[in-house]
Formats: structure tokens, C-alpha cells, sequence
């Protein structure tokens, strides 16, 4: 696995020794001066996440070369969904809510190390950190300096997936020849090399063992090409995460979430496929439920289902699943308008569907039992009656805080969820897929209670 403490002397021993080459002075100086026009905008990002300006500005330049009206994560136009990774992100209204949502995936809200050792780790993460391995530095970061290329540097460059031409120089000019030029330019750029909080490890560091063992299942299971288990969710592991949600029919979007997490987890564990335990009771209740609560065509809610009225069979749990999130909705609604960073009702209900497959399922078995005690005579009892108001509630105050943007600056209780938000990277990613699994098995507690003729009897009303 490749660790940031193994390279951050390479990279503070190089920042130091870092000269731009004369014959690449004016280019460098050109392309500074685009950057620190765009300063304003890169600020507004950096009052919002937490990212310094002039390393958005280079990730900017990297993705689209300066181009505002493109998403940061990957360069696609901002007014539609980007179709590679990150995939299904957007469409967004402005650069800035595209960029927010960038740094929000990258898990780049909340760190604290933005000294130049840690940018640079970050700045290489993208591209990958290959050239390691052949003696060379990485043009990504200094071509156009004495770093790299001959006379004074080796050169080299991977032309394509896995094959590395050591006669090649890449003319690119790199980034940390960039922000070397931007220093020169704009003197309120400082880089004060030490973390904000000494000791604190770095989100990317806290995902970085997760992402190596979904680097070693994908392996597994047949990653084309292999990846390099380096913890790093580079370009790589994202196609080859994309092809894996592709055959399983996951929500594709390239990105390590809950719910893929959870199902390449499960197919490593049988041998190459993704198990899926016998809900057809749940699934029936679920109809059930549906179709006693879906208003007819005359506004009426039914009460009975005839025999005449059989409902079509239907194997698909996501569909009944976003039913029954839009009948929970309609109980606790969320105000305010769905931003395009939160996944869209069934997307989390497809990551809903996978971690209950998951946490309640054993060898593709169930072990439910009964509902309300899948969890055993402890944690079951204790939540026994609990569940439904605990998840309906874990969702409202997922969704609001997912809708909070970190402010430093921020007083009262912006400043409090502000706070919590950055605290937690990826809030909504997992929070929200538990909170309405937790409402779900509420739902479906109650209805087992119906059918033992267990429920309380309803209170009497005067």
C-alpha cells in the first residue's frame, strides 16, 4: 500500500530542489496567471470546503484547463450527468456546486494537512504512482522543471495502461511547476507544511485500507487489467469498480460506495457472485403494503385486496423498496430542494436493499427468523418498537445535514451542523442507507406483529 508517510520526505526533499526550466518559464508564468485569474471562484470553494484555492485551481487546470463550465471531478460539461468516472454526478447549476461535490467524493472536506508534501501525495494520487517504481519522477507533477527529463533528471512516461516508455519526455507542464510559478506571482500563497492538528490522520488515510481490500476483491474476482493494491481509488480501480456494478446490476458510477462495498464483499465470500437471500415474504409484505396504501385512480384509498385483484408478481426489490420510501416521505418530508449531490431516493434504496442482504443474511441464507428479533434477545429488544421512529428520524436529520455546507465562520447552529458535517466525511453515504433499512425492518416488524396477533391493540380515541 502506498502511504503518505513513506513519501513525504521524497516529496519535500524534491519541492526544495524544484527549478522550472528557462526554456518553460514563460509557459509556466502563463499558465500561473489563468490560475490567479480565477482566483475569486477558487475562494468561494475554499469558504465552502476547506480546500485551499490555489489547489483547486491546479485540479482545475489538470481536468479542463481553466474551463468554468466543466465539472472539477472529471472535466464533463457542468449541465450533464457525467458518463465517466465519477459517473452519474450533476448536472450542475454552477462550477462551484460541481467542484464542492468533487472535493466531497475525493474526501478532501475535512482535512487539515495542506502543507506541500500532502498536496503533491494528493496531486499524484490522480494520475497514480507508477513512475516510482521506474527510478523516475512523475512529469504530472514536474515536467517543464530540472526534476525531469534529461540532462539533468531521468525521463519517461506511461504511453498507455502499463507500458512505460523510458525514451519519452512528456512536454505537459506539471503542477507542482505551476504552483512554484503562482508563488512567484501572487505572494499571499504560503504553504505552512505542518497539519492543523499534529497527529490527526487525513480522511483519504482512514479509506485508504478499505479501498486496498476492494482493490484485492476486485483482483479476485477478476479485475482486467490488475490493479495495484495501493489503497489509492485512482482511475484504475474506478473502471474496474464501474465494471463490477455494471454486471451486478449496481447503481454505476465508479465510486466505492455502501452499497458496492457491501456486494463485492459478499461475492469474494461465495466464490465470484453476488447471493441474494430468499426475501420473497418481505417482498410480498411489501406489495402488500403498497398496493393497501396507493391512492386509486378516483383518490381512494383501498382497503381489502380481492381475490379478483391479484397483484402482478414481481421479483424486484428496489421498486417496492422506493414505494415504500415515497410512503415513509410523505410522513416526514424534507424541505428544500434535492441537491444533485445527495443520490437520487431509489439509488439509496438500492444501497438499503444490498445492506440488508448483507448484515441480516448468512452464507445467502437468511437468518431473520422472526423480524423483530433478527438481531437477538439484546439489541433486538432494545429496539423492539423503536425502529421505524428511529429510522424515519436518522433520514430527516441525515438528509439536513447533508445539505449543510462546513463553514469555519459560521455561528449558532450552522456552525454546529457545519461542524458536525466536516467531522464526518461522506455523511449521507452510509447514514442514510442505515437510517431507512432501520425504517424499513420497523415497517416490516409491524407487520409481523399483525400477522402473530402480537401488535398492541390500537388506543382507544373519545
Amino acid at each position: 500500500m502506498v502511504s503518505f508517510e513513506s513519501l513525504k520526505s521524497e516529496y519535500e526533499r524534491n519541492w526544495a530542489d524544484l527549478e522550472i526550466r528557462p526554456s518553460r518559464l514563460g509557459d509556466a508564468n502563463g499558465v500561473a496567471r489563468k490560475a490567479i485569474n480565477g482566483k475569486a471562484t477558487y475562494q468561494q470553494i475554499e469558504r465552502l470546503t476547506g480546500v485551499p484555492w490555489y489547489f483547486a485551481a491546479l485540479c482545475h487546470y489538470r481536468e479542463s484547463n481553466f474551463d468554468f463550465d466543466t465539472y472539477l471531478g472529471n472535466g464533463e460539461t457542468l449541465h450533464r450527468v457525467t458518463t465517466i468516472v465519477p459517473k452519474g454526478r450533476g448536472p450542475f447549476t454552477t462550477f462551484v456546486d460541481g467542484a464542492v461535490d468533487a472535493f466531497r467524493i475525493e474526501n478532501f472536506i475535512g482535512a487539515h494537512d495542506w502543507g506541500i508534501a500532502r498536496m503533491l501525495f494528493r496531486l499524484e494520487a490522480f494520475n497514480g504512482f507508477g513512475y516510482h517504481s521506474k527510478g523516475c519522477n512523475s512529469p504530472y507533477l514536474y515536467g517543464g522543471s530540472t526534476l525531469y527529463g534529461p540532462p539533468e533528471a531521468r525521463a519517461g512516461k506511461f504511453v498507455r495502461d502499463h507500458v512505460f516508455d523510458s525514451n519519452h519526455v512528456d512536454s505537459q507542464l506539471g503542477t507542482a511547476v505551476i504552483l512554484h510559478a503562482m508563488m512567484s506571482l501572487d505572494s499571499s500563497i504560503t504553504l505552512d507544511g505542518s497539519p492543523q492538528f499534529a497527529g490527526r490522520t487525513e480522511p483519504e488515510d482512514d479509506a485508504a485500507s478499505t479501498i486496498v481490500l476492494m482493490q484485492q476483491a476486485l483482483n479476485k474476482l477478476g479485475a482486467n487489467p490488475p490493479l495495484v493494491e495501493d489503497g489509492i481509488s485512482g482511475p484504475k480501480t474506478g473502471a474496474a469498480v464501474s465494471q463490477f456494478q455494471q454486471q451486478n446490476g449496481l447503481r454505476d458510477t465508479g465510486l466505492l460506495d455502501g452499497a458496492t462495498v457491501a456486494a463485492l464483499t459478499r461475492a469474494t465470500q461465495a466464490g465470484g457472485s453476488v447471493q441474494s437471500g430468499d426475501l420473497s415474504k418481505i417482498l410480498k409484505r411489501l406489495e402488500d403494503l403498497a398496493h393497501l396504501l396507493r391512492p386509486s385512480a378516483g383518490g381512494v384509498t383501498p382497503g381489502t385486496t380481492t381475490p379478483g385483484n391479484t397483484l402482478p408478481a414481481t421479483n424486484d426489490p428496489i421498486n417496492l423498496f422506493e414505494r415504500l420510501f415515497s410512503l415513509i416521505n410523505k410522513t416526514a418530508p424534507v424541505p428544500g430542494p434535492v441537491s444533485p449531490t445527495n443520490p437520487a431516493p431509489v439509488d439509496q434504496l438500492k444501497q438499503v436493499v444490498d445492506l440488508l442482504s448483507t448484515l441480516l443474511n448468512k452464507d445467502g441464507k437468511p437468518v431473520l427468523g422472526q423480524v423483530n428479533g433478527a438481531l437477538g434477545e439484546t439489541i433486538g429488544k432494545l429496539l423492539d418498537g423503536k425502529k421505524t421512529a428511529l429510522g424515519i428520524g436518522g433520514s430527516v436529520l441525515t438528509a439536513l445535514l447533508s445539505s449543510v455546507t462546513a463553514s469555519p465562520n459560521a455561528g449558532g447552529i450552522a456552525g454546529l451542523l457545519g461542524t458536525i458535517v466536516s467531522a464526518v466525511p461522506g455523511l449521507s453515504q452510509f447514514a442514510m442507507p442505515i437510517s431507512l433499512a432501520l425504517a424499513a425492518w420497523g415497517v416490516l416488524g409491524k407487520f409481523e406483529k399483525w400477522a402473530q396477533g402480537t401488535a398492541p391493540p390500537p388506543k382507544p380515541t373519545t
